[in-house]
Parts: structure tokens; sequence; C-alpha cells
């Protein structure tokens, strides 16, 4: 075989592979990818085009220009629609936090990115700290089914969890009311918040950050495999360091190479 025709071959059986991947991972021939709407850290919609843009957006518009995939994306209201959408087949790929209550029916890719938690609370407020928040008689608050909020659930020892209702506008009215010591989201949704919150204040320290991954149906061993090469890719190549940093977001960073991560359901 001459060289000219080994590199012909060679170019076939990419091209073979590659159809049949892009199959696999957007059966329906358009990459369908769900994502968290409310999430600043995944993606805001742009006022003057109306069009969302963020991490997600580019992340998912480059893993399918490399499968020569149009693609769809589809906001969601919250982590349960994104991964009961992919589990379903209604989507190809989702963003969402891996947290261990969410493992079961979606597989988790490795970590591509943490988001950073903190809190709002008053001005006036003896809370200065994330160490200071776990204390008997305060009620501390984020929003139903939310990562910092699972994570409350899990580590808060003596203070109270109250859910709101995962909008902006329960958690300033509970606040305002003292219903409630401090509320703890990501830090560009707080930062958000206290554009028009006279009176409080974030704290300056973080209470940990939210591993950012990308899902798939659970039986796709391909596609997920394929989606931990994109992101490796991704962050080696700055295409992520890149998409972060033009997203304009508070409180994000790229997941380092090795980082943690999640544990795969059988």
């Amino acid at each position: 075989m001459t060289r000219f025709a080994a590199v012909l071959l060679a170019a076939a059986l990419s091209l073979v592979h590659y159809s049949a991947l892009a199959d696999d991972l957007a059966p329906g021939g358009t990459l369908r990818a769900v994502f968290l709407a409310s999430n600043p850290a995944q993606a805001v919609r742009d006022p003057a085009t109306n069009e969302y843009r963020g991490a997600a957006v580019d992340l998912a518009a480059e893993l399918a220009k490399r499968h020569g995939l149009p693609l769809q994306m589809m906001p969601s209201a919250n982590p349960a629609t994104v991964i009961d959408a992919v589990a379903k087949g209604d989507a190809d790929i989702g963003f969402v936090a891996f947290a261990p209550e969410r493992v079961g029916t979606v597989a988790f890719s490795q970590v591509y990115m943490l988001v950073q938690q903190s809190f709002i609370v008053p001005e006036a407020s003896r809370i200065k700290s994330v160490k200071d928040i776990d204390a008997a008689d305060l009620r501390i608050s984020g929003g139903a089914g939310d990562s910092i909020t699972l994570y409350l659930k899990r580590t808060l020892k003596q203070a109270k969890l109250i859910e709101t209702d995962n909008t902006a506008p329960d958690a300033k009215r509970k606040l305002a009311a003292g219903e409630i010591d401090a509320f703890g989201a990501n830090r560009q949704r707080l930062t958000t918040m206290l554009k028009d919150m006279p009176g409080y204040r974030i704290l300056p320290d973080s209470l940990f950050g939210v591993t950012q991954t990308i899902v798939v149906p659970k039986d796709r061993a391909e596609v997920l495999a394929a989606v931990n090469r994109f992101i490796d890719d991704a962050r080696s190549s700055g295409l992520l360091q890149g998409t972060i940093e033009k997203s304009g977001i508070v409180g994000l960073s790229a997941a380092p190479a090795g980082s943690w991560t999640p544990s795969i359901p059988d």
C-alpha cells in the first residue's frame, strides 16, 4: 500500500468512526443540550439578542461542532428537570452539578468547572464568615433542590435549614421578614440579588465549589467517554478557561486536571 493510499484509508476509517459517534451522541441528528436557565454560572440571557450565552452554551456548541451536528439549547427549570430530560431521552446531554442525591438515572462526566457558593446576610448580622453559619439559633436558607441546599442538608449540625421556592423574590421576602438569617447560592446569583438589596452584604468567603458536570444517558458508555475526552481537551487547549472568562460570571474556575470525578452508577 502506498503512503497516499494509507492516508486515504485512515481518513475514511476516521470518518466512519466520527459519523458513528455523532449518531450515538445525538441519535436524532441534532445535539439537544439541556441546562439550568436559572443558574448564571451555566448561562444567562443576553438582553441585546434574547439568546442565552455562557459556559454551557459555548461548550455545547463546540461539542456539536466537532461532531458535525446542529445544536439545540434547551433551558430547564431546575436540576431535577435537567436530569429527567436526559434520563427520558428528551435531551442528549445535560449541564448540572453533581450531588450524591442525583445519582441513579444518568451518568455523570468528570468535573469541568467549580462554582463558588456563599451567603447574603443583613448588614448588621453577627455572621461574618461561612464558619459562623452553623449555630443553633440560626435559620439558614437555600433554594429547593439547589446544590448548596443539598450540601447544607448533609453538613449542618445545629442551624435550621429553611428552603425557598428557588426564586430571588422568595429569598428576599424571607430575609426582609426575618424568617431566615442567611440565604445561600452561587456568588453570581448573590451579586445580582444584592444590587437592589440595600442593608445586606455577601460573606467574603465561600462555603465550597459546586462541581459542574455534563450528564448523558446511563447506558451510553461510548458517549460518556467522548464527553470526558472533550472536557480534557477543552481544559488543556484553554477553551474552557476562555469561555469562563468570556462569560464574565463571578466565582467560576476551571476544574484542574485530575480533579475529583463523580462516581458513575452501574
